[in-house]
């Protein structure tokens, strides 16, 4: 039997720290087994060239100016599948906190007298202007779920995201709440998906997977009268990844 060509992946970035690429040449001897099964044609962290012709493309960052607009769209045109890797493409990240000011006086701000030159807009994620068919969310995105997720596109299944709490994960891994530690934490109404990572490592969780769609708003409620916590303190952690996560949760908890 003739055998099939390997798929051909290429890495993009866009407006991003390049963080969740780095996540993928730091997986050593798991990177290698990848190459086996892909051919690797464009990956400026771990290669200098550039191919042109791909199937599968991933995407990190969030969507900033007009040239991004465009290239993503002929990223899109190209490639059989588009996935959006990290975050800022998946939520619009860190990114996003310019949307909640008014633009001319975010590009003032950061760029004084040089503002008029810039070319910025809205950030978005990537699902805002193209078709993304697989999500990894996360700031960096979790290697098992990245491979699983590879799995998934070699096999031409879906990978469907988590859409409990970062709290059940917890639970199975034994972890003390935070809030039990009178530190505040978004795993009660963030999306799972990446084994309480961070809470397993002593950090919190930030919420850089994003809202579930149907977060238990009443036990959040309890949550915050319980610690004597005000709504106005947890929802500036939420707008750390996405301007429109503390608005989506703020209308939750009415």
């Amino acid at each position: 039997m003739k055998k099939q060509p390997k798929p051909k992946v290429a890495f993009f970035d866009f407006t991003d720290c390049e963080g969740c690429q780095l996540q993928f040449a730091n997986m050593g001897e798991v990177l290698l087994e990848i190459a086996e099964l892909v051919d690797i044609v464009n990956f400026r962290e771990i290669m200098s060239e550039q191919g042109e012709d791909y199937d599968i493309a991933f995407a990190e960052g969030s969507i900033t100016t007009d040239n991004d607009v465009k290239r993503i769209k002929k990223i899109r045109e190209k490639a059989k599948v588009v996935v959006a890797l990290g975050a800022c493409a998946t939520l619009g990240g860190v990114n996003g906190m310019k949307n909640r000011t008014p633009l001319d006086v975010a590009k003032e701000r950061v760029y004084a007298d040089k503002a008029d030159t810039v070319n910025t807009i809205k950030a978005m994620p990537v699902h805002e202007v193209v078709k993304v068919d697989y999500f990894i969310h996360g700031c960096p995105v979790y290697i098992p779920e990245v491979i699983t997720v590879i799995k998934c596109i070699l096999m031409s299944r879906p990978y469907v995201v988590p859409n409990y709490p970062v709290c059940a994960e917890c639970k199975m891994n034994e972890n003390v709440c935070l809030y039990e530690k009178e530190q505040e934490c978004m795993g009660p109404v963030t999306r799972a998906g990446c084994n309480s990572w961070c809470i397993n490592n002593g950090n919190r969780c930030y919420g850089c997977r994003g809202l579930v769609d149907n977060p238990a708003a009443d036990a959040q409620k309890d949550i915050l009268l319980k610690y004597g916590l005000k709504m106005d303190e947890i929802l500036k952690h939420f707008t750390l990844y996405n301007d429109s996560l503390g608005d989506k949760y703020e209308q939750q908890l009415k």
